[in-house]
């Protein structure tokens, strides 16, 4: 009885931890479903450029729909700190750069560019484009390479593993050519179809994610 009762004690932490990751875990993938909501609204409701602009364009300084713009990146960089905390022990570089890819983000929607959000070669910036470009790339840059460390992270699980591989593959060129494509020939119809891609894709897989992460926990609960 004295040993049932020593096993029940050890184990009542763990089964706390998984409640708490499968909490975060949903929370995650609902987060990501609103703050893409958002997101969306503010770019297609507002009298940004369309295709051959930035989405940031939707949230600049006196936009009519840059409270919603945001708000909807907010709740992504909370998507995003959330996966981290989903995340089983062991999984410490994913988390890291999860946790840094949603300050970057909060930063990036923080800062408001300004009209048109120019950056450099070809543009003149102000320093809050700067900062504002240069956290948006950045936080991009941190999800992309947490996708690749949880692919390669065996504790992440295999369902896990298998969806950040998937997104990662998609999601490195693609940021490549956006990359090259400012380089070369700065704003246009392929920076701005490709950027929407991207940010679709990291949706996508924030919520397969943290709904993964989520079933996984209650199976471990249970």
């Amino acid at each position: 009885m004295a040993d049932r009762g020593r096993a029940g004690t050890a184990t009542t932490p763990t089964v706390r931890g998984d409640v708490a990751r499968r909490v975060a875990a949903s929370a995650a993938a609902g987060s990501a479903v609103a703050g893409a909501a958002a997101v969306t609204v503010a770019v297609v409701a507002g009298p940004g450029p369309g295709f051959t602009g930035y989405v940031s364009e939707a949230g600049i300084a006196g936009s009519a729909h840059a409270v919603t713009y945001r708000i909807g990146v907010l709740a992504l960089a909370g998507a995003l700190l959330l996966i981290a905390a989903a995340l089983p022990p062991g999984v410490r570089v994913a988390a890291a750069l999860l946790a840094a890819g949603a300050v970057l983000t909060a930063v990036s929607g923080a800062v408001t560019c300004s009209a048109g959000c120019p950056l450099p070669p070809f543009e003149r910036t102000t320093v809050a484009d700067l900062v504002h470009g240069g956290a948006s790339i950045a936080a991009t840059a941190a999800a992309v390479l947490a996708m690749v460390a949880l692919a390669v992270s065996g504790p992440a699980g295999p369902v896990v593993r298998r969806l950040a591989a998937g997104a990662a593959a998609l999601a490195l060129p693609l940021c490549a050519t956006i990359g090259l494509a400012m380089l070369v020939v700065g704003r246009g119809s392929l920076v701005g179809v490709v950027e929407r891609v991207v940010l679709g894709l990291a949706v996508l897989w924030g919520v397969a994610t943290g709904t993964a992460l989520a079933l996984t926990c209650r199976r471990q609960s249970l």
